[in-house]
């Protein structure tokens, strides 16, 4: 069995295509309702591609944005995977590059031979040669990118409320106002209020191209009922500084109607949130609202009368990260207190990225030096710097779970203080 892993040519895009699962129809998510999906049932199964949806995607893929790769067995592709170029805010609000893991498959006539590895090994070779000191991914299963050197990032909630509970603490008379808007204003309005958001909001990712265009058909749920509703809200000078997107799915079951599902949601300060939730809780002719893709923060609850009424009913990892330079992430992060401690960092994948590390940090700046004769402080996998890095995994918590191995005294807490960020790092979009 002869393996190639390279990146695919234009004639053989097509051939590439056909390996990844969301061509074929196949599933892409567990079969259970989603922390980013509004909807009752399971995440909606995807149909399969037509030839004119090839022909486009054979443009993306072939776009400088996107970089494919295959595993090739015998001359014939068997795996594929993706990396898209973009950018993620860090801690100090700023942007940098991350190779986007995306549209990964293995036929399943050729699982269990390494094909996955290799692809991945590839990948995030090819980043480190582009100069991205971050790789990351939304991950379809929790059991997979671990092993390659990922760690959960970023979380989300999905939480739904009764009408009846959604009643606010304080009267709110709205500086600015509400209305609702068309599909194509409301994608103009989204590109900019995104870019707004992700300047100061740590681990938000830059949306891919095209991203805004299908905005009336995103999400659709697994019934294909409830067109998309855009709501958007403008301060006094007229400016839009909050937007939403919701659906009220008709339901034969009378346990599952009158619904109202927010599926994106995004507000520049605390009026136009008060003010967009306040008509989203309380929408004409419903019984509830469910919310998903929310973040893990979300201050709302603490806005009612009754704190307890906004029910969680899923959490989810969304962001995995990858450090790929570890020198370079831990030196381009910002970080909350002065301190130094010297890692222990197991990379098994890339292994130069591996070794012990002496971080030197403070609110003014950070140097990270390879060292040798020191000891180490703190022992970890790479994969749970990963998780760390952005600020939303506690070095406590992983220790007591036993993945952190502390050589000296109160190192974790340490390093938590370190990394400690006032909001929980959170990305309403992903690649």
């Amino acid at each position: 069995m002869a393996i190639e892993i390279r990146p695919v040519t234009r004639a053989e895009t097509k051939e590439y295509l056909r390996v990844l699962p969301f061509v074929n129809g196949l599933p892409q998510e567990e079969p259970e309702p989603s922390a980013w999906y509004a909807g009752q049932a399971a995440w909606p199964p995807q149909v399969p591609a037509t030839e004119a949806d090839l022909v486009r995607y054979v443009d993306e893929v072939q776009s400088d944005w996107y970089r494919p790769q295959a595993a090739f067995v015998d001359g014939t592709i068997a795996g594929a995977s993706g990396i898209v170029s973009v950018q993620v805010t860090i801690p100090g609000q700023r942007q940098v590059a991350l190779g986007g893991v995306t549209s990964t498959g293995v036929l399943p006539t050729y699982r269990r031979r390494g094909l996955l590895r290799k692809i991945m090994t590839a990948m995030l070779e090819d980043c480190v040669q582009r100069g991205e000191f971050l790789a990351g991914l939304s991950a379809s299963e929790a059991t997979i990118y671990g092993r390659y050197g990922f760690g959960p990032a970023t979380f989300q909630h999905r939480w739904e409320m009764r009408r009846t509970d959604a009643a606010f603490r304080d009267d709110f008379e709205d500086p600015g106002s509400l209305k609702l808007v068309d599909a194509s204003v409301a994608a103009e309005v989204w590109a900019t209020l995104h870019e707004q958001v992700r300047a100061v909001r740590v681990g938000e990712i830059s949306a891919l191209p095209g991203k805004w265009e299908g905005l009336a058909s995103a999400g659709l749920p697994a019934d294909g009922t409830g067109p998309a509703h855009h709501l958007l809200h403008r301060n006094a000078s007229g400016e839009v500084d909050g937007a939403a997107v919701f659906r009220l799915p008709w339901s034969l079951d009378p346990a599952q109607a009158g619904a109202l599902q927010v599926s994106a949601f995004e507000a520049l300060n605390l009026a136009a949130y008060r003010a967009l939730w306040g008509l989203l809780t309380d929408f004409d002719l419903t019984n509830r609202v469910v919310a998903a893709r929310r973040p893990v923060d979300e201050p709302l609850r603490w806005m009612l009368t009754n704190s307890r009424a906004p029910k969680i009913t899923r959490t989810r990892d969304n962001l995995w990260l990858r450090i790929l330079d570890v020198r370079r992430a831990l030196e381009a992060r910002a970080y909350a207190v002065a301190d130094v401690l010297v890692l222990d960092v197991a990379d098994d994948l890339l292994g130069s990225n591996g070794g012990r590390w002496r971080l030197d940090a403070s609110p003014q700046g950070a140097t990270c030096t390879a060292v040798s004769g020191e000891s180490a402080d703190l022992s970890l996998s790479v994969a749970d710097l990963g998780s760390l890095y952005l600020g939303g995994m506690s070095a406590v918590v992983l220790l007591h779970a036993g993945r952190l191995a502390e050589h000296t005294a109160g190192a974790a807490s340490r390093l938590d203080a370190l990394l400690r960020q006032e909001r929980a790092p959170y990305n309403a979009v992903g690649f």
